[in-house]
Formats: C-alpha cells, sequence, structure tokens
C-alpha cells in the first residue's frame, strides 16, 4: 500500500514540476539574473544571410514560400535562398528554377535522403556568415530575419530561435490542442533565454552561424535541436526571439498530427542520446539542469503515468476515491478513441484530454522506436496547408 502511494505522490511530483515548477524556477532565476542581449550599432553592417528550405514534392506551396521570402526585410545584397529539393518528382524544381537570378537558388538533389541530408548538402554549398532554416509551410513575418540577425549581436549567442505563432485554415478542436501547448512551449523558451540558453531551436524557424551549420550531422538526428546542443558545446548559447515571428500551419489532421509527433521525438531522443555528455551536471551547470528538466522529465512522464494506473489499480480495492480516479483515467483513452476515429472532430471538452493522451501514447511509441535499430532516415514531411501571409505591423 505505501509503495503505491509513493508511485502515485512521485507521478504527480513529476508533472507538476515538469509544467509547472521548472517554469516557476526558471521565471525566479530571471528576476534574480537578467541576461539582458546587447543591440548592434547602427553603423555596424548586416551579415551576409543564406535561407535554407528542404522541401520534396512542394509544389503548391513554394510560390508562396518563395513570396514570403521576398517580403523579408533585409538588404537583398546580403541576402541569399537556397531551396533544396530532396528527389522532388512533381514540379517544384521547375517553379523554382522560373525564381533563379533573382538571389533564389535551386540545389537539385536526383534521389530522397532525408530532411537532414539535403540540409547537409545545402551546407556546403553556403559561403554567408548566417544561415536560416525554414520549412515550405511556414510563413515568416517580414522583420523576423532582422529580428534574429539581432541577437548576434551578443558574441556568446550561436543559434537565435524565432518565436512559433500556431495557426490554422480549419480550426478544429483536435488542432486548438496544438495552440495551446505551442503557446505555453514558447513562454518556456523565452524564460529559458532570459536565464541561460534554450534547449533546443525551432525546426520552423531559426538562424544558426554557418560554421556550427557545416558541422557534420547523422541523418537520423533533429538539426534544430542538435543545433542548440552543439552551441553549447562549442562555446555558445542558443535563444529565442519573442519578436521573430513564424507562423506555423497546424495539422489538419489529428491522425497526421500522431505520426509526427512520433518522428520528432525519435529523432530528438535519438539526438539527446548523441549529445548525452551535456547531461553532466558537474561539467555543464546550470545547462544540463534545464536540459533534464525540459526534455527527460517531459519524455518519463508517460512512464510515470503508466505506473501511477498500476498504483490506482492496487489501491482500488480498499478506497473509494482510488476508484473513482480509476475510472476518469479508463475514460480518458475512450476519448482518445473518439477523436482518432473522428480525426480530431470532437466536442470541445473532449479536445485537450484526447490530445494529452494521444501525446502520451506518441511519447511512448517513439521512446520503443528510438531504443529499436534501423531506424529510416528519410524524410516524409507533415502535409500541410501553408501558413496565411503574415504582413508588416
Amino acid at each position: 500500500m505505501s509503495a503505491a502511494y509513493a508511485v502515485l505522490g512521485g507521478a504527480f511530483a513529476l508533472g507538476a514540476y515538469a509544467f509547472v515548477g521548472y517554469p516557476a524556477l526558471l521565471w525566479a532565476l530571471a528576476r534574480l539574473r537578467p541576461r539582458p542581449v546587447p543591440a548592434r550599432g547602427a553603423d555596424e553592417p548586416l551579415p551576409s544571410v543564406t535561407v535554407t528550405v528542404p522541401v520534396h514534392n512542394e509544389e503548391e506551396q513554394v510560390e508562396g514560400l518563395l513570396a514570403s521570402l521576398r517580403g523579408l526585410e533585409y538588404p537583398p545584397d546580403r541576402l541569399r535562398v537556397l531551396i533544396v529539393s530532396d528527389g522532388s518528382t512533381d514540379r517544384t524544381n521547375e517553379l523554382v528554377r522560373a525564381h533563379e537570378g533573382r538571389g533564389v537558388r535551386l540545389l537539385r538533389l536526383p534521389r530522397r535522403v532525408g530532411k537532414t541530408a539535403a540540409e547537409a548538402a545545402a551546407a556546403r554549398e553556403i559561403r554567408t556568415e548566417l544561415v536560416l532554416n525554414t520549412d515550405a509551410s511556414v510563413r515568416l513575418h517580414p522583420r523576423a530575419l532582422l529580428e534574429l540577425v539581432e541577437a548576434f549581436a551578443d558574441p556568446d549567442v550561436g543559434v537565435a530561435s524565432g518565436r512559433d505563432v500556431s495557426v490554422a485554415a480549419r480550426r478544429t478542436p483536435g488542432n486548438e490542442g496544438e495552440e495551446g501547448y505551442v503557446g505555453y512551449e514558447m513562454a518556456v523558451r523565452a524564460l529559458e533565454t532570459r536565464v541561460s540558453g534554450i534547449v533546443g531551436a525551432s525546426g520552423s524557424c531559426y538562424a544558426i552561424l554557418a560554421s556550427l551549420h557545416r558541422l557534420p550531422l547523422a541523418g537520423d538526428l533533429s538539426r534544430d535541436f542538435a543545433a542548440a546542443l552543439r552551441a553549447r558545446e562549442h562555446g555558445y548559447r542558443a535563444v529565442s526571439v519573442d519578436d521573430a515571428l513564424c507562423e506555423v500551419p497546424r495539422a489538419p489532421s489529428l491522425r497526421r498530427e500522431y505520426r509526427r509527433k512520433v518522428r520528432t521525438m525519435v529523432r530528438g531522443m535519438r539526438t539527446l542520446a548523441a549529445h548525452a555528455a551535456l547531461l553532466n551536471p558537474f561539467r555543464h551547470g546550470l545547462f544540463s539542469w534545464m536540459l533534464w528538466s525540459h526534455k527527460l522529465a517531459r519524455w518519463a512522464l508517460p512512464w510515470a503515468g503508466l505506473a501511477a494506473f498500476a498504483a490506482l489499480v492496487a489501491l482500488a480495492p480498499h478506497a473509494e476515491w482510488a476508484r473513482v480516479s480509476l475510472a476518469l483515467c479508463a475514460a480518458l483513452p475512450v476519448a482518445a478513441a473518439v477523436a482518432w476515429w473522428r480525426d480530431g472532430r470532437v466536442p470541445r471538452v473532449l479536445a485537450l484530454p484526447a490530445w494529452a493522451v494521444l501525446g502520451t501514447v506518441a511519447a511512448i511509441h517513439a521512446a520503443v522506436r528510438a531504443l529499436g535499430a534501423g531506424q529510416s532516415a528519410i524524410w516524409e514531411p507533415t502535409r500541410r496547408d501553408a501558413a496565411p501571409p503574415v504582413e508588416a505591423t
């Protein structure tokens, strides 16, 4: 009995710490030791930037993408756009070629190699000081690049990540859960930046020193997560820039979002395993604590939840509250199953519970796959409607 109570208490404490306690401690540290970012001098020239976008069969997105990049408020002579076509078989290459000679270049890969490998191929072609990585469906605010570049006025900064704004052409309760989570995640990253630096950049939009971007990376790892980790290993920090807005479309399908979560977490877990030395608090201090809290604590929660469910089963014959709790817990997978069957079209009261349960299952699924061998490095992008154009304000 006492062991069951200990398991329940431990699971609750882990969840409270991961989602409430950790941000609260960051907030307190930020007030005790704020870290201002120096401003770039008015006469200091802007660095040269290459925007790289890996694409695969994005003929419906590429025109809107290039229009968004042309709208960036940045000196044209300091900006290059490199579209990396990862074995595209539709009209993507043809559409990009129509824009060549206007600061746009197509790098065509004859066969699919996966997103990380495509980005590595692009890295060999880059001659600018900074690299901005983004995706075909993302739309950047006109000042997003300027805001990201401003962060590099601090010589300690090696990576500057944009602030994701979750949008959808068609709002459904299923994807509104994603919207709330993205807002929470951006708030945590803002606190991490004020304390020291973020532990992972946004895959939707982040800028990085070209010297860091060129470092080799295995094809089954996550480049945006690795960017922040390798920056720390080389004496830099990664920051989140609140004013660098990038609109990220939500997956229109709950099933697609589930598959995306599994892929993302598998690559994230393997990336952290490749940089496990950063988890040593005796060598990396504050950053190690943030990595444990932001990543490992969250990844451990699904397993803690399973242990808590087993503890409730053990307590149910002896306590009415345990039986009620067990019934409520059993109802959550039902809500998730309904949401899966209806692909996110569920009453709002079921949306967040269903989204949370599917996220938990995705984390367990990802952990099993991450521990397995033979994971394909080939990138299959989540098909999303493009975010609407972002207007200057």
